[in-house]
């Protein structure tokens, strides 16, 4: 017999506005806790230097997170100029100290260097996984493993400041891409070296700033609850975005509700109107209730990749 899983069957994603020196797991857990909620999960992790946007899904949100791993997220970083460290942030030891003298005709050329496609090889302290570990776990013991350039896009690169040793950029990049490595492999262009100080994650996909909530807030906000004696849900659930905003960016493939009972049970029914391969957002009947992530197959199907379950 399966063992009831602990806490609430709670459904949707959280904005969290990660703050700096803790990591996403460590903020994912405290909101798990806080919602009482019976599963939850990150969508790509922000280091502990890192703030920002950090979507956490809650229940069968978690199955639509690898939508979110997979879109476009935009920074706000600092850099120092003229020191290099072995993680390419502050959080690493300097291992080389040079001069900066740069002019700003230098500066603009070398940035317009990581605008638009181009190729990347991921930090030895990344999230990346090499034979089951990340490449971190590796980097700490100074094991260096090699890495394969990736293909990345920057479709926005704006200048914001350079103030003495102190840059500033925003950063419109697609997946995988990592700042710290944009900021090092600057730095050697311009010949002084550099890493990140601050750095801010301000968008994923298309969620909206003024929706993030730091964790101070929703500890406020479950405190009140319990001072008022009402359920933290009161507070707290009215926050969640719904559980297909991952994938609210997805074409809607509306089901009857004669053949919705197919697709319930893993069965691809016919759609017309679609073109093969492409991923899908299912509803079904006047509500134009979701249930789910499905994709067009070679027959002019729907077929479910990845179903609601309702509780």
């Amino acid at each position: 017999m399966a063992r009831k899983r602990k806490g609430r069957p709670l459904n949707g994603v959280l904005l969290l506005d990660k703050a700096t020196g803790h990591s996403s797991n460590d903020m994912l857990q405290k909101v798990k806790r806080l919602y009482g909620a019976q599963k939850a999960g990150h969508t790509g992790a922000l280091d502990p230097l890192a703030t920002g946007m950090l979507p956490i899904c809650l229940g069968e949100a978690t199955k639509f997170s690898q939508y979110l791993l997979e879109s476009d997220k935009r920074y706000r970083v600092i850099a120092k100029l003229g020191e290099r460290t072995d993680t390419s942030d502050s959080d690493g030891e300097v291992v080389e100290t040079r001069d900066v003298n740069f002019s700003n005709e230098t500066l603009l050329e070398k940035l317009e260097f990581f605008r638009g496609k181009t190729k990347q090889v991921p930090s030895m302290f990344s999230a990346l996984k090499h034979q089951g570990k990340p490449l971190y776990h590796y980097a700490r013991q100074g094991i260096t493993i090699e890495r394969e350039a990736r293909d990345i896009e920057v479709f926005e690169l704006l200048f914001i400041r350079h103030e003495g040793d102190e840059l500033e950029l925003e950063i419109h990049v697609s997946k995988g891409t990592y700042i710290r490595t944009i900021i090092d492999d600057l730095g050697e262009m311009l010949g002084c070296g550099a890493h990140i100080t601050m750095l801010r994650r301000l968008e994923v996909a298309t969620y909206p700033q003024d929706k993030m909530i730091s964790l101070t807030k929703l500890q406020a906000l479950f405190d009140q609850a319990t001072d008022e004696d009402v359920s933290p849900a009161v507070y707290l659930d009215p926050l969640l975005l719904p559980m297909d905003s991952p994938v609210d960016n997805f074409p809607v493939a509306h089901i009857s509700d004669e053949l919705s009972v197919n697709v319930l049970h893993g069965n691809a029914v016919p759609m017309a109107g679609f073109s093969e391969g492409e991923l899908v957002r299912m509803t079904v009947g006047d509500a134009a209730r979701f249930i789910g992530v499905g994709v067009i197959d070679n027959q002019g199907r729907v077929q479910p990749k990845r179903l609601v379950v309702e509780h």
